[in-house]
Formats: structure tokens, C-alpha cells, sequence
């Protein structure tokens, strides 16, 4: 199958029906995933499926649609179906397409690994993870443990001229243990991704570290209310960068919707602290080549030094703040193009974990957030958490039922990261300290 073949036969098509600007996406995606629970096999799936989509311009009415048929015979109604819901939406006087940039410098950016597991191997790998989680004295269940890889290849073409196209592979394993008994059991996981297999963490060191996290977490207290340092695990620490990512979304930005408008140029994080965006990291997770506007994408601070140098800006949320694209547009097959980040990253700092706790008399270790309870309008942060408190600099007895609360900006403002950042999920963050938030406990 010829996917730029296809695309540019999609967009004759839309000419033909009437459109007088468009672009097409197709998304080719194979992948195969295992699931295994207490040594019987729960799932095995195999799925391999093309989505094409199509947006269409008239003026500044724009209208999209898409299908899972790949057949050039039924390009031309997909194309006059789309340009007839064209015609009945209301202006967008921020819509249009991108110019056609120049070809993105060459790079190696390693997405592809010739290395594909039959379902033999992966059931293999899931094995060593459940088997290994429950080899960990104290775990007394499994929800589970998966094993996956997948392709797929994105072929953007627009009727400016762009047409692109990039593939990733992916592989992945993970495992949830529980221990314990009855209403005091207790759970916990771990899992990795990465696009190279040669890059995934041991399966049977994924499972060990599940089952050791849910034997740790046995006979939780809950601590009384107070105000005191909180130290977030890496896990949990790349969620306050979720947070920042979404704040200088320009989607938000335009629209007035995030306590950081207006920040821009100005302190949001303590000095000396860097956030880095960059689609160009070789086997990163969300590397890149183009966003899905066709614009080149490439490294940049997000926050510099402690100072917010930029929005994360897409070609409409660009022409409403009268900025340029900084080339974060996102897209699937079904829907417009929007701001998101890349691989995203706070700079780690120089202390370990250790050292970085080491005066902290009394404080509280974070290792699961549940609920998102954040307002992006003023900043503030209320989550429900557990993990273990801190006494005299050393983790000591398990917590659970408590909420962690403060103000974002505050947050920013008070965060010291330690030295031990690992790239494993895309946005990513060391053991994150924060003094000055209020711990609600009992």
C-alpha cells in the first residue's frame, strides 16, 4: 500500500468536491499485547487497522472526517460528504492550514527497531513479571502482568505541498501485586515503554519492584493535618510537569483559561530550574519529525533558569495570541489539531534523594496521586495521595487516605529536584521536594 499515493488521491478528491485548501492524515497501526493473571492467559490480541482523516477548508469553515477505508473508490464521496458539513459550520477566523516548511534537518531520531516478539515471547515476559512480583514475600495476589509491542507509521500530506511521513515501534511490559489480606490488602505497579527493546527494563525486575512496592505499603496510618515538606517520587513528580504543560498550552492561553496568563517572560519556578521540550530526542517517546501541522519541531526551554519563555502553540492558538507555531500541534485522524508537548523533561538537580530529605524532620514521601483535583484557571491543587512520611531525613511508617493541597504557582516556586531522572514516559521529572504544602490527614 502506497499511503502517499493514497493521501494525494484524497486531497484531488476534496479539490475536485470543492475544497479549496486541505490536508489528510493516515495512521497505519499494528500491535500485539498479552495479558496474564496467576498464570492463566487473560488476553491475547492482535489488531492491525488504517484511519484516514480529512479536513477541508472553505474560506475559514473548516469541517473533518474520517474512515477506516482505505480504497480509493470511496475517496470522492468521503471528500463531498466533508465539504457539504463545511458549508453549515460557522467561520473560524483563526483556522487554516500551515505553509509547507522546509524539510526538517536530518537527524536520527532511532524510532523504528527491527525487533518483533511473537506472542510466545511476549507471554514470556509477562510470565518473568507476574512470576517475579509474586515470588516477593507479602504478595499474596496479582492483577495482572502485560506484555505488548507495536507499529505504526503517520503520513501527513496538505494541499500546500507538505507530505511526511515517520514510523515508531513500541514495547512494553507491566504488573500490578497485591498484598495482604481482605480490607487490608494493598496494591501497587510498575511498568516501562520505551520504542527499542533493547532499551525496556528487565520483566522480571518490573515485577519485583511491584510486588516490593505493595509489601511497603502494608498497615497504612493516616497522619494528623499539617503544613511540612513533601517529596514527590518520580512516578508522581512528572505529574506536576503535566500540570505546567498544561498551563502554557496556548490553546489556554488564547482562551484566558490558565493562572499562568500573562507570565510570560516572568519567575514561575525557583532560579536555576530548566524544563526542556524537544521532539528531536533519539528513541524518545514522543519524538518526532513534523507535529501534525507539518511544521518542524525542535528543542526548546519551556522554562529557562526559572523564567517561562514560551507558550506551547499550534497554528490556531499561534494567529490568536499573534505569535508563531513553536511546532507542538497534536492530531488523530478524528479531530483538529491542538498544542501538546513532546518529551518533556525538568533539568535534574545535584542532591540525591537522600541528601535531598536529609534535614527534613518530619515530611511526607509521595509515591500515588489519585484524582485530579486542580483548578488551571487559579492554581489550585488539592489531590488525594499516599506514600510514607519522612522522619529525621529517613521514610518511615506507610500513609494512605490523605490529601496534599497548595497553589500552583507556590509550587512551582518552591520545587528542588534531586539528581535522579530516568526517561521512561514521556514527560518526565526526578524525585521532586517541595516545602510549604498542607498535608489533610486525620
Amino acid at each position: 500500500m502506497n499511503h502517499e499515493a493514497l493521501l494525494d488521491a484524497l486531497l484531488t478528491a476534496a479539490r475536485k468536491a470543492g475544497a479549496e485548501e486541505a490536508d489528510a492524515l493516515l495512521v497505519h497501526a499494528q500491535s500485539l499485547s498479552v495479558q496474564r493473571r496467576m498464570g492463566t492467559i487473560e488476553q491475547l490480541e492482535r489488531a492491525e487497522g488504517v484511519d484516514i482523516g480529512l479536513r477541508v477548508f472553505l474560506g475559514r469553515r473548516q469541517a473533518i472526517i474520517s474512515t477506516t477505508d482505505a480504497s480509493e473508490a470511496g475517496f470522492a464521496t468521503l471528500a463531498e460528504r466533508a465539504v457539504a458539513m463545511a458549508k453549515l459550520v460557522p467561520e473560524d477566523p483563526h483556522g487554516a492550514l500551515m505553509d509547507a516548511p522546509a524539510p526538517p534537518p536530518a537527524g536520527p531520531l532511532d524510532l523504528t527497531d527491527t525487533e518483533e516478539p511473537d506472542a510466545e515471547a511476549l507471554l514470556a515476559r509477562a510470565a518473568a513479571a507476574e512470576e517475579a512480583g509474586l515470588a516477593v514475600t507479602g504478595v499474596t495476589n496479582s492483577e495482572g502482568a502485560g506484555a505488548s509491542w507495536g507499529r505504526s507509521q503517520r503520513v501527513l500530506a496538505t494541499s500546500r505541498g507538505f507530505m511526511g511521513r515517520y514510523a515508531r515501534t513500541s514495547h512494553g511490559v507491566s504488573m500490578t501485586a497485591l498484598a495482604g489480606e481482605g480490607t487490608a490488602m494493598q496494591r501497587d505497579y510498575d511498568y516501562a515503554s520505551t520504542t527499542h527493546l533493547a532499551d525496556l527494563d528487565d520483566a522480571a525486575a518490573i515485577g519485583r519492584r511491584a510486588g516490593e512496592q505493595a509489601v511497603a505499603r502494608l498497615n497504612p496510618s493516616r497522619p494528623a493535618t499539617a503544613k511540612l515538606p513533601i517529596v514527590y517520587h518520580p512516578r508522581v513528580a512528572s505529574s506536576l510537569l503535566g500540570h505546567l504543560a498544561a498551563a502554557v498550552n496556548g490553546a489556554s492561553v488564547a482562551r484566558g483559561t490558565t493562572f499562568l496568563r500573562g507570565k510570560l517572560g516572568q519567575m514561575i519556578l525557583a532560579q536555576g530550574l530548566t524544563v526542556w521540550d524537544d521532539p528531536t530526542r533519539p528513541r524518545g517517546l514522543r519524538s518526532r519529525p513534523f507535529d501534525g501541522e507539518g511544521q518542524p519541531g525542535t528543542r526548546r526551554a519551556i522554562v529557562e533558569d526559572g523564567v517561562l519563555t514560551t507558550w506551547l502553540l499550534d497554528g490556531r492558538s499561534a494567529r490568536q495570541l499573534g505569535m508563531a507555531s513553536t511546532g507542538h500541534a497534536a492530531r488523530g485522524t478524528g479531530g483538529p489539531p491542538s498544542p501538546a508537548p513532546s518529551n518533556l523533561w525538568l533539568v535534574p538537580g545535584a542532591l540525591t534523594p537522600e541528601a535531598l530529605m536529609a534535614d527534613i524532620r518530619e515530611g511526607l514521601y509521595v509515591t500515588e496521586l489519585i484524582g485530579m483535583g486542580v483548578n488551571g484557571i487559579t492554581g489550585d491543587y488539592s489531590r488525594g495521595a499516599a506514600g510514607f512520611m519522612i522522619r529525621d531525613g529517613k521514610l518511615a511508617e506507610p500513609v494512605s487516605e490523605i490529601t496534599i493541597a497548595g497553589n500552583l504557582l507556590q509550587i512551582f516556586a518552591h520545587m528542588t529536584p534531586a539528581n535522579d531522572l530516568v526517561f521512561r514516559r514521556g514527560t518526565d521529572a526526578p524525585t521532586i521536594r517541595v516545602d510549604g504544602m498542607t498535608l489533610a490527614g486525620a
